[in-house]
């Protein structure tokens, strides 16, 4: 596509592109005269979509009339109200519903997912994660090799090449085949959180899997945001978050993926809880612990209903538009932001996210040679709300569902003229 910088081509891409209903369907924040601010930052926190207040109400609603009654009688039993969310959430990531659930937060089923699927030797132990993960993986992995009796320096990274921004999957290759025989794990971030870097998750599992290391990947960045294609990709094991693209509110509850050729092996280690027991003699307590098949069986405890309520509400949303339409908007959106930040003409900014929109999500990170945070605090006092990290990088998300091509232009017309101040 030829693009124009110009305001009304902008406006011309919003007549055409026809998800541009969606914006209305969420709450925008707005300054104090009333006006939408730009929000390019749904890779820290979605907004709300505007539905979410009515499925949260309606269970607030029976719990008032019902009680405990409401795990059999409620509008959505609280029962088995987990399973009103795995088609649709396995559809977003590419699995079958036996690989998925909802459950618990993303590091505290990392944690449970490697009691599984860590399970160090004396000579294959290590864990490869790539250089600059979130701190979250990093502090979960190391706390893993130190529980284990093993030391932080069994930490394999996974690094960019000298001067480069971006990781290479050769090297990965490289790391592996070099050392495969003592690294038990591979846990990677399958969209980097400060490049936006969207890896091959299949060419990893592949690597991986010939040296018979175990292949987790965390999706933090990725669930509702590109199509990772889990049972497809082979990997062991996923865990993600529901906050960021997928709408979910602060904090809610987060996804697992655990690859259906596990699904019966009632033998692999694990914790244990109510929740993952046999559903049919759950309720007769003294029944002797009989693990379920599939994803559920990492489940521990019954559900906060009031945190599913919400990712229901997004989980519809998303089962409405489908996620090849959603990926095609974002595939353009990122493409006219990317052509506007070239227009500005400065040598002093770059994008360091991929350039094919195929290695990418909806993020593009800026870098700002000599910039400091400075930046970013003018940006959010012209109401543009974007993401900062050390040192140099503005983390920008325009994210489908509810970022307009014009938000775009605005967004990198008020950037333009910061930077020329």
């Amino acid at each position: 596509m030829q693009y124009q910088n110009s305001l009304a081509f902008a406006k011309q891409l919003d007549d055409q592109d026809p998800l541009s209903h969606l914006k209305a369907k969420f709450h925008i924040p707005k300054d104090k005269n009333g006006n939408n601010w730009l929000y390019f930052t749904g890779n820290s926190l979605g907004l709300q979509p505007k539905v979410t207040k009515n499925y949260i109400n309606q269970e607030l609603d029976d719990w008032a009339k019902l009680g405990v009654e409401g795990h059999f009688e409620a509008k959505n039993p609280w029962l088995n109200y987990h399973e009103l969310l795995t088609d649709k959430m396995a559809k977003i990531v590419g699995a079958k519903p036996i690989e998925t659930v909802v459950m618990n937060t993303l590091t505290t089923n990392l944690h449970l997912l490697m009691v599984s699927f860590y399970r160090p030797t004396k000579t294959k132990y290590k864990i490869v994660i790539e250089s600059d993960a979130f701190p979250s993986d990093r502090y979960a992995v190391q706390s893993q090799l130190k529980f284990h009796g093993f030391s932080e320096d069994d930490l394999i990274e996974w690094k960019p090449r000298k001067g480069e921004e971006l990781l290479n999957i050769e090297d990965l290759e490289t790391i592996v085949e070099e050392q495969g025989d003592e690294i038990a794990l591979l846990l990677i971030g399958g969209v980097n959180y400060y490049t936006g870097q969207f890896l091959d998750i299949k060419r990893i599992a592949t690597i991986g899997h010939s040296k018979n290391c175990v292949v987790g990947i965390d999706l933090a960045h990725g669930a509702g945001n590109v199509q990772p294609n889990l049972h497809d990709s082979n990997v062991d094991f996923a865990a993600w978050c529901t906050y960021k693209y997928l709408n979910a509110g602060p904090g809610s509850l987060a996804g697992v993926f655990v690859h259906e050729r596990h699904a019966k092996n009632k033998e692999l280690p694990r914790f244990a809880g109510w929740w993952n027991h046999n559903k049919a003699t759950r309720f007769n307590m003294r029944q002797p612990f009989d693990v379920m098949e599939g994803a559920e069986g990492w489940q521990l405890s019954n559900p906060p209903i009031l945190s599913m309520a919400a990712i229901k509400a997004s989980l519809d949303l998303f089962d409405e538009v489908g996620m090849n339409a959603l990926r095609e908007k974002s595939e353009k959106l990122t493409g006219y932001f990317e052509y506007l930040i070239h227009e500005i003409g400065s040598k002093d900014i770059q994008i360091i996210t991929p350039k094919n929109p195929k290695e990418r999500g909806c993020q593009l990170s800026i870098q700002v040679k000599n910039a400091d945070k400075n930046l970013h605090k003018k940006l959010t006092e012209k109401h543009v709300i974007t993401d900062w990290r050390e040192p140099d990088v503005i983390r920008c998300a325009p994210t489908p569902m509810y970022t307009s091509f014009e938000d775009v232009y605005q967004m990198v017309a008020i950037l333009k003229g910061l930077l020329a101040k």
